[in-house]
């Protein structure tokens, strides 16, 4: 098996700088001789021991990933998709990711053992609440983490998110283009802090249109189809005049449920009501008729989170304008929306 001997000899340098080069120490030599030492490797496929490089170095060159754990009626496909194009980003830094589940009650203890058994360089984290206890700890142990989500306005940490308020502000104008006034929303319970970002901007652009929100166009439930039944149920047993003609859904989940319950009552989607979901589920092209949604830009968000933990783990400072990140979701629209009727 060839070594770092047998690299040095083929590429005309010293052990040393073919070390140099190995652990990416770009300052000690020059372009064209890290060139040459790739070169070599190449050429007679040398292995470096990367077990031992990052014992050396101090460095594990994985990023720690978790979900809560969660009943498998309840998996999130968006956070499925974040995690594959995290993997991608992350593999193009040099890094790979440790993915981990945490009870949802208690998630310090596995943050703190992978912390110090030294298995992770840092953190991504999603999923975030107000008063995480994840943000809390990471900041008082000052280890390197992004999170995707945000938590406390006055906690000073990284963060890139979809800005949810934007989207539903933006599907508020949509449907008011096609002729809606009475539009409702079907929102998560107030502890959810994405859900509420969204209810913000459902309620600034119904203000601004100057069209009135009775209090019974807010409905709140939990991340299930069972929401949008219930939902649907109660709008439709208001006097016709007070029915709302469009809702806007705050996942594609609690979307579907809406639609199903239209199906078993004779209502029919896109004409009698039109209905906009969030985070474009593959099976929302799929409906009949198919349902217009938002779609988050993962990918985006992903490749972010892992250059700016890169730039914390390098021990750069992130610039005070890009430490924290907000990406406006697409709105992809589709039969389930038309005019109001």
């Amino acid at each position: 098996m060839p070594t770092i001997k047998d690299v040095a000899k083929e590429a005309g340098v010293s052990i040393a700088t073919v070390s140099y080069v190995l652990n990416n120490k770009i300052d000690a030599v020059s372009e064209e001789t890290r060139q040459e030492v790739w070169r070599a490797v190449e050429k007679i496929g040398y292995m470096p021991n990367v077990t031992a490089r990052n014992l050396r170095s101090s460095r594990s060159r994985l990023i720690g990933y978790a979900w809560h754990e969660q009943p498998r009626s309840a998996m999130n496909p968006v956070l499925h998709n974040f995690a594959y194009f995290l993997a991608q980003a992350a593999e193009a830094a040099g890094y790979h990711l440790l993915t981990f589940t945490f009870p949802s009650y208690d998630p310090i203890p596995v943050y703190d053992e992978l912390i110090r058994t030294g298995r992770v360089d840092g953190f991504i984290i999603a999923s975030t609440v107000t008063d995480d206890p994840r943000v809390r700890y990471l900041l008082k142990r000052d280890f390197p983490f992004v999170a995707f989500g945000r938590a406390n306005s006055e906690w000073d940490f990284a963060w890139v998110d979809t800005d949810g308020e934007a989207g539903f502000a933006e599907g508020v104008n949509t449907l008011r283009a096609y002729g809606h006034e009475r539009i409702a929303m079907i929102a998560y319970d107030a502890g959810s802090l994405s859900g509420n970002y969204r209810v913000n901007g459902y309620i600034s652009a119904m203000q601004a249109a100057g069209l009135p929100i009775p209090e019974n166009y807010i409905w709140r439930g939990i991340h299930d189809d069972q929401t949008g039944r219930e939902a649907l149920s109660y709008w439709c047993a208001l006097p016709l005049d007070q029915r709302p003609t469009a809702i806007l859904a705050v996942s594609d989940m609690i979307a579907v449920g809406v639609c199903e319950q239209a199906r078993q009552c004779g209502i029919h989607i896109g004409r009698d009501v039109s209905v906009i979901g969030f985070d474009n589920m593959p099976l929302t092209q799929y409906l009949q008729p198919s349902m217009s949604t938002f779609e988050q830009p993962l990918e985006e968000i992903g490749r972010a989170c892992i250059d700016m933990l890169c730039t914390l783990l390098a021990k750069q400072p992130l610039d005070p304008h890009e430490r924290n990140v907000l990406l406006p979701p697409r709105l992809i629209l589709r039969d389930s929306v038309g005019s109001a009727p």
